[in-house]
């Protein structure tokens, strides 16, 4: 037996999106916050670090569509499946922000995104096949720790570059606002051991793309 019509069209979708997550082809709903805040010239070591750091942003969000598009591929209730869809479309927004910003600071994606978003997009169907209870729970503990590195990073930010804080404190508000709803949807809490193993993982990723 193939694959059923519905279930074929899905799997072309995830991979449509992911190329345009991976080469720049998406929009977002909203303005970017930085919008909000006026445009100053940083000092060249701020302004590396401040890429270095939108960078590792930027490759999270990376790794959150991937994340939820493999899950929200194989999640059993529809409602599911559509609560983290629109938790993508943030995801989407948090994205397109902070490739903006990039370009501002004169800086790129890091050239691993598609080595994480492969690992991620297999990450998220694995977890969603052991059951939405399951995959729920991976959304609210992989929020968690992105709520902790944007507040390192809301604390490391150089104090004027105002335009990339304001991009990572509404990120940080809709990400916590993500993992609160993963559990209301009915997500399973993972236990501290597995949260541990989890921040040693994304531990990886962010040491890597801050300069790569």
């Amino acid at each position: 037996m193939g694959t059923p019509p519905d279930s074929l069209d899905q799997v072309i979708l995830t991979f449509d999106r992911g190329l345009r997550t991976l080469f720049g082809k998406l929009a977002s709903s909203r303005p970017s916050p930085a919008t909000q805040k006026p445009q100053v010239e940083l000092a060249e070591d701020a302004r590396s670090h401040a890429a270095g750091l939108m960078r590792i942003n930027h490759t999270g969000e990376v790794c959150a569509q991937a994340l939820y598009e493999g899950q929200a591929l194989v999640a059993r209730k529809p409602e599911v499946r559509t609560w983290l869809e629109h938790a993508a479309t943030e995801e989407t927004d948090h994205l397109v922000w902070c490739a903006e910003r990039l370009k501002e600071l004169d800086s790129r994606p890091s050239v691993l995104n598609p080595l994480f978003y492969g690992a991620s997009l297999s990450l998220g169907a694995i977890t969603g096949l052991l059951g939405d209870r399951i995959s729920l729970g991976f959304v609210e503990a992989t929020e968690d720790q992105v709520g902790e590195h944007l507040n390192d990073h809301l604390d490391k930010l150089p104090a004027e570059d105002q335009r990339s804080r304001a991009i990572v404190a509404t990120m940080r508000e809709e990400e916590l606002r993500h993992g609160e709803g993963a559990i209301k949807q009915g997500g399973e809490a993972f236990p501290a051991p597995v949260r541990k193993l989890m921040r040693l993982m994304s531990k990886v990723m962010t040491e890597t793309t801050y300069r790569i």
